[in-house]
């Protein structure tokens, strides 16, 4: 896993380069639509979903995952791909427009979202724009359904979607959603009764039923999309009119009644040309650094506008319907001196870029203010943050753009994470346009496909102070022969990676018991020292509550916590302090459900001991024993041990190195839970499959009875207190 360095602006206000401004819209290799908007401290964030899978003669919406994007600068966009896939997650139809706010007490992101065209609405959150998002409500329910399982009704409003999310200054978090007209719920001119709003518990985990609100108001005819902001203490609901456009009231209460003053959006036009194909649109408001922005999208890209590339439809196909191809913009607004909103002026350049963009740092691919001639691709699945690609149509004119760079002294390297299926491929290193000068050229090792990632490097010259703008080039002799997943400059700015330090600040002096979940605390910056562990997946997917922020999977269990849902050529690093030479003996203690699982010990890369293979202890890995490892040769001094995973599915409680008896320590307790009676099944993937009753039976054979076939299956009982793993093995 790769971390990202979080590092201090070099430029500061004074400094920025003349005529940095961005272009509209903050991505022109997608089609996305209804942006919903937040910011914290450090970043704006925007949210969309997506029309890519919309054919180009489509007829109608085909919107299925949300992406996610953030900024510093209002400039330079950072975009994660998608960020959550109704395709991939039981119990939900498509997903379109959603709304996302920043919560002031846990300082998470929370997603409300709307279950296919009106089927109810879920809530998410995440320590992350990039995620892995997660459903904290109890039972896992949605807030809102109109079918049952949710924690409430639609409320006979006749579109339950368009959800919109909103954390008020004391930390009270509030919901709204509607659209549509029926008869208990009518939408007319000065007399519009679409939308409610509720108050949220404090925990996230639900909402106060009983504060249901109608949120009346009146104005044009409403269509969808409330949206609640907060500005100098007034309390502004707007919405999309059913002539497309974007009307607001004002309140001094976040629950109503709200008095309607005007229209906020018209229908996107810049000198009297409309560029949203006259159609409908969605708006996310919020204040950054200053600032107040709204996003929302148009048609641009799919009607051509001001010679922006027409980007083809998920079939390939040119010239893509319009309507069902959305682009999303960014405009900054303002505030008349009554606290009233002025009508939003739309640009082709976008708002004013506020800081200098940092290029020491170490960004994901797809990070920049404009770009020509790319593709994109997430690799998503639930609990996990996806892998977001940027692919190079390099036979054409391919290029992505970073604005109002501050090189300092001078950068004198790019660095960049690529994997490359042919030879010749390469990136070129250019200031002031594509065809600029030329600082540096990065020729791409041949990884062999698309798939294999490998580090290249190349000097550059020529690039110090503020560089306006920075081009990088793709080129080769194919197209869709180059993945790249991050890049960042080297150079008289460049802050050196932090290495892993032990899990308790000082080295583990020998002989020493050392708890598997204490790995070493992870650094920061690129390069392999920065890393203390590695793990298929981002998400720690474990029940014990401990170092839930990093990726490794800890459970209850043994001593008290271990690793588990490990697989083979995952690891994990210690670092020890040996008093004097000599061989060491290791022990450990672990459990698996199945057959056999193994792993084994490196000391600062070699192998020490005897590779460890478990033979099934029990059949929820609730039993723990233990076992050799053989002698560790080492030297005095500092040295990391590794522990490597050989083999699937092994728990690993400790493990020790050294004669522990010697300084008073005792060996491991065996740990046997009490397991529940009933549980719900899972694929290994995450997918709910179904329950089991293991009253009186052992957990495979339970599975077999019921119809399950063979595999490994995740269980956790129907209280929540109970997760683990077991296989059938017919």
């Amino acid at each position: 896993m790769r971390l990202l360095k979080r590092l201090t602006m070099a430029g500061l206000l004074a400094g920025f380069g003349v005529g940095a401004l961005a272009d509209n819209p903050i991505s022109s290799y997608h089609y996305l639509a209804d942006p919903g908007a937040a910011a914290d401290d450090t970043y704006f964030y925007v949210i969309t979903d997506s029309d890519d899978p919309a054919a180009s003669n489509a007829n109608g919406y085909n919107i299925k995952a949300l992406y996610g994007f953030r900024t510093k600068d209002m400039k330079n966009w950072t975009d994660f791909g998608i960020i959550y896939d109704a395709r991939k997650v039981d119990g939900i139809g498509d997903i379109w427009a959603s709304g996302i706010a920043v919560n002031p007490n846990d300082h998470r992101l929370y997603i409300v979202f709307p279950d296919g065209g009106g089927g109810g609405v879920g809530l998410i959150g995440a320590d992350s724009i990039a995620g892995p998002w997660t459903n904290p409500v109890s039972g896992n329910k949605k807030l809102i359904n109109n079918w049952g399982g949710g924690l409430a009704d639609c409320d006979g409003i006749g579109w339950c979607f368009d959800p919109a999310i909103f954390f008020d200054d004391d930390g009270t978090g509030y919901f709204t959603f509607g659209g549509g007209s029926s008869n208990s719920r009518p939408a007319n001119d000065n007399n519009n009764n679409i939308f409610n709003i509720y108050k949220f518990n404090k925990d996230m985990k639900g909402f106060d039923v009983s504060s249901k609100t109608n949120l009346k108001i009146g104005g044009p005819k409403a269509m969808e999309a409330s949206y609640i902001h907060k500005y100098k203490g007034n309390y502004y609901l707007s919405y999309s009119t059913a002539d497309l456009r974007i009307a607001y009231g004002m309140s001094k209460n976040p629950m109503g009644p709200y008095e309607y003053k005007g229209i906020f959006m018209g229908n996107p036009n810049i000198n009297g040309q409309n560029i949203n194909a006259n159609n409908n649109n969605h708006h996310g408001i919020a204040e950054f650094k200053g600032h107040w922005y709204v996003a929302y999208h148009d048609r641009r890209i799919a009607n051509g506008y001001d010679g922006l590339e027409k980007i083809p439809a998920d079939d390939g196909k040119p010239n893509p319907v319009p309507a069902f191809h959305r682009s999303v913009s960014v405009d900054e607004f303002f505030y008349n001196n009554d606290g009233t909103m002025k009508s939003l002026t739309f640009t082709k350049e976008g708002p004013k870029q506020i800081e200098n963009f940092d290029p020491y740092d170490w960004y994901p691919a797809l990070t920049s203010s404009k770009q020509k001639g790319i593709r994109s691709r997430s690799n998503w699945a639930p609990g996990k943050v996806a892998e977001h690609l940027l692919l190079p149509l390099s036979t054409k004119e391919s290029w992505i753009r970073v604005s109002g760079v501050d090189f300092g002294t001078a950068a004198t390297g790019f660095v960049v994470q690529a994997a490359s299926a042919a030879d010749g491929n390469k990136i070129e290193i250019h200031s002031g346009s594509a065809t600029g000068t030329l600082a540096g050229t990065c020729t791409l090792k041949n990884t062999g496909n698309k798939n294999t990632f490998a580090e290249n490097s190349c000097e550059v010259t020529g690039l110090k102070g503020i560089v306006d703008e920075i081009f990088l080039v793709f080129k080769g002799s194919q197209d869709s022969t180059m993945a790249i997943k991050a890049w960042g400059f080297e150079g008289s700015g460049t802050t050196p990676p932090t290495p892993q330090v032990p899990y308790d600040s000082v080295a583990v002096k020998l002989p020493a018991k050392i708890e598997a979940e204490k790995y070493d605390i992870p650094g920061t910056g690129r390069g392999g020292d920065v890393d203390s562990y590695s793990d298929n997946d981002s998400e720690n997917q474990g029940d014990a509550k401990f170092r839930e922020d990093l990726g490794v999977d800890i459970v209850e269990g043994g001593t008290g916590m271990a690793i588990g849902y490990t697989a083979s050529g995952e690891w994990l690093e210690y670092t020890v302090e040996v008093p004097e030479d000599g061989d060491y003996a290791i022990k450990a203690s672990a459990s698996t459900g199945m057959e056999s699982a193994s792993f084994c010990f490196l000391a600062d890369g070699k192998a020490i001991g005897d590779t460890i293979t478990v033979p099934q202890t029990g059949e929820d890995w609730s039993v723990y024993k233990e076992f050799d490892g053989g002698k560790a040769k080492l030297t005095k001094g500092t040295h990391v041990i590794r522990l490597v995973i050989t083999g699937d599915n092994v728990n690993v409680d400790w493990f020790s190195l050294g004669d522990v008896e010697k300084v008073g320590l005792k060996p491991a307790l065996m740990f046997q839970a009490k397991a529940p009676s009933t549980y719900r099944v899972y694929s290994v993937s995450g997918k709910l499959m179904g329950t089991v009753d293991l009253a009186g039976k052992k957990a495979g054979e339970a599975l077999q009875s019921a119809g399950f076939t063979k595999g490994v299956y995740m269980l956790k009982s129907i209280d929540g207190r109970k997760t683990f793993m077991t296989s059938v093995a017919r």
